[in-house]
């Protein structure tokens, strides 16, 4: 309401009105189309981005922390314009959506229409659009808080006096709230030790790295599962998407990526700490500091050498050495420009380098950004040079030698005798590049998304992002099927890694209990012994996982109602329904049990297998007349989970 005069302010009130949006684009994170008309009285910030871009990536946390302050003033629409082929379709926009816990709208702008409109020309483009549906600022690049709270600051107040400003918070409707829940939430690498014959699996979106034998038996969890970046035990450590992981010596060095640090786990011990990164992002160089004091920029992957920890350092586009004695580091390669360019170390230049391996003379790396694989000398003087692969906008998917081989954003590599393996991420392809010859060939998968054992040439991948190998056996973090798959390059025939001894993964739960929350009915019982069943049945065509433990935790508010025996409590399956017994006694009163129950089951046409994790509250009154029974009915699901 305009209550008072306002001085007008022609660098808030914007001279140009933002173009709506056109009709029949397809929208995420909303159930139906928007109008920019739709957010008149609220300031709107306009993201426009690519999901392969690490600067994209960087912004999202800023741009969070401006929706959570300004929750009730600024909406903010995610303008998705693809870089590469794989990225124009709108599931795989939607995976991207999930992977980085988005929650706006994301409308796919996959024939540049809107980019066009607005006249954006660089990854990511912020425009801040005022409550009169003007544009009043544009900022190329990151910095998304820093250039756009100063003045929110002002402008909230000044619309405010005019009375334009209209304050409420706009819900939306979310793609992880009805997307299936795995075992895995998009594990990024995978590595392996070869003394230790065991495998260790980035389970990126749950914020831990697994342990886990050949087999796939999991042998110890990293990591509570709590996002953060708290040091302790294993049981208590956080960590926020780690990606990389190398195993030297006794420990498992973990790039610790949208913490900006890199964490070493003591295998013997099972303690995690930090052994450089400050917590917050490097915006520039500094070498100078030591250990903690050393800020880092989204490591990606790394490995050791001889003492020394390099560090594919995808933020800044180059390569990092650590010295693991003396704490210090020092600028290997890459002179944060992004592009290809050969030549020596520090002159040349890197595109999000996001996979490296070596044959302990040379560096090998994936250079995703220019779909490039490039080397760079260990030996200080030395080279960068390429293998295969050619600048930032040369991208697809051909077999041959340097001159027409062609990868799209390649994010894993390892070295096995003489070969290069490769994922090749957004072909959905597994790659072998050979060294001396600088010919590329694809050695499994289809090139679409899909999930497919088999022979090898036949398999199928959904965005693999790491490989590692142990014995004749590869091992492939294929990041959008949440599984590991397996490749035998004798026989050929591509497999998925059945984990087991899943109980490991929710020996916290007590504590750090996450899932949907289902809230019943009250039910009125009797005073005395009862007895009580819970049944969790589960979706239409699927079955529960025969190896899996399953797993449900009891808990009453209050003494009124008592478990006698708990601890002898049998779970078992009859078919698609799991049920749990238990012999209570009440007393006159109110309380409320609480049932923290977690089920792993499969699609019965195939071994992909589902966990959903409830959180059931059952209300209870305790008096005359009440039943002497209580059955507490769970319906699983493999889709919605909120």
């Amino acid at each position: 309401m305009k209550n008072e005069t306002v001085q007008i302010r022609k660098d808030l009130e914007g001279p140009i009105r933002a173009p709506e949006f056109p009709h029949g684009m397809e929208w995420l994170n909303t159930d139906s189309a928007l109008a920019l008309s739709d957010f008149r009285g609220k300031f709107v910030i306009l993201d426009f981005w690519t999901y392969c871009c690490i600067n994209c990536m960087h912004v999202l946390p800023k741009l969070h922390k401006l929706e959570q302050k300004y929750a009730e003033e600024l909406v903010v629409i995610g303008v998705h314009s693809a870089k590469f082929p794989n990225e124009l379709s709108t599931e795989t926009i939607r995976q991207a959506i999930l992977r980085y816990d988005i929650e706006h709208p994301v409308v796919n702008d996959d024939e540049f229409r809107i980019w066009d409109e607005y006249g954006a020309r660089a990854w990511p483009t912020l425009v801040l659009i005022n409550p009169n549906g003007r544009i009043i600022d544009v900022h190329p690049g990151e910095g998304a808080y820093r250039v756009f709270d100063p003045i929110l600051k002002e402008a909230i107040p000044y619309f405010e006096k005019k009375g334009d400003l209209v304050r409420s918070k706009t819900n939306f409707r979310l793609e992880k709230d009805f997307a299936e829940r795995r075992i895995l939430a998009f594990p990024g690498k995978i590595s392996v030790s070869a003394e230790k014959r065991q495998l260790y699996i980035s389970d990126s979106n749950n914020d831990r790295v697994i342990i886990a034998d050949q087999s796939g038996g999991i042998l110890d969890v990293i990591g509570s599962g709590s996002r953060g970046s708290k040091d302790g035990t294993f049981e208590n450590a956080e960590f926020n998407n780690p990606q990389g992981t190398h195993y030297s010596g006794g420990l498992l060095y973990i790039a610790d990526t949208d913490n900006h640090m890199v964490r070493v786990a003591d295998l013997q011990a099972r303690t995690v700490k930090t052994i450089f990164g400050t917590g917050e992002q490097a915006l520039y160089s500094n070498y100078n500091a030591r250990w903690t004091d050393i800020a880092l920029n989204s490591p990606w992957d790394l490995l050791v050498h001889d003492k020394t920890l390099f560090i594919a350092m995808a933020g800044p586009h180059q390569i990092w050495a650590g010295d693991l004695e003396a704490g210090s580091m020092r600028l290997h390669a890459g002179s944060r420009r992004e592009a290809r360019v050969d030549g020596p170390l520090l002159e040349a230049a890197l595109a999000q380098p996001s996979g490296i391996t070596t044959d302990g003379k040379r560096l090998y790396f994936a250079d995703s950004e220019t779909s490039s694989i490039r080397w760079a000398d260990i030996d200080m003087g030395g080279e960068v040079g390429t293998i295969v692969g050619e600048d930032l906008f040369e991208y697809g998917d051909a077999d041959g030698p340097r001159s027409v081989a062609r990868l799209q954003h390649p994010l894993g590599i390892e070295y096995v005798d003489g070969t290069l393996f490769v994922a090749d991420t957004y072909n959905s392809k597994i790659k072998t590049v050979d060294i001396e010859k600088a010919i590329s060939q694809s050695y499994s998968g289809v090139g679409r998304h899909g999930y497919k054992d088999g022979e090898r040439l036949h398999a199928m991948y959904s965005e693999p992002g790491g490989i590692d190998a142990l014995g004749d056996t590869l091992y492939i973090a294929d990041t959008n099927n949440h599984l590991i798959r397996t490749i035998n390059r004798k026989t050929g025939r591509v497999g998925t890694l059945k984990l087991t001894n899943l109980e490991l993964l929710h020996r916290k739960m007590k504590s750090t209990f996450t899932g949907r929350t289902l809230r019943l009915d009250p039910v009125r019982i009797a005073e005395g012994k009862l007895s009580l069943e819970v049944a969790v049945r589960l979706p239409d065509g699927y079955k529960y996982a025969a190896d899996a433990p399953q797993y449900i935790h009891w808990q009453a508010e209050n003494s009124d109602l008592l478990f006698l025996d708990a601890h002898n409590q049998t779970i078992r399956t009859e078919g698609d329904v799991l049920r749990a017994h238990y012999d209570l006694k009440a007393r006159m009163g109110e309380t409320e049990l609480q049932f923290d129950i977690v089920v792993y089951f499969c699609e019965q046409s195939s071994d992909v297998c589902l966990v959903d994790r409830i959180r059931v509250i059952q209300p209870v009154r305790i008096g005359d007349g009440g039943s002497r029974y209580i059955k507490v009915k769970v319906e699983a699901m493999a889709g919605k989970q909120s």
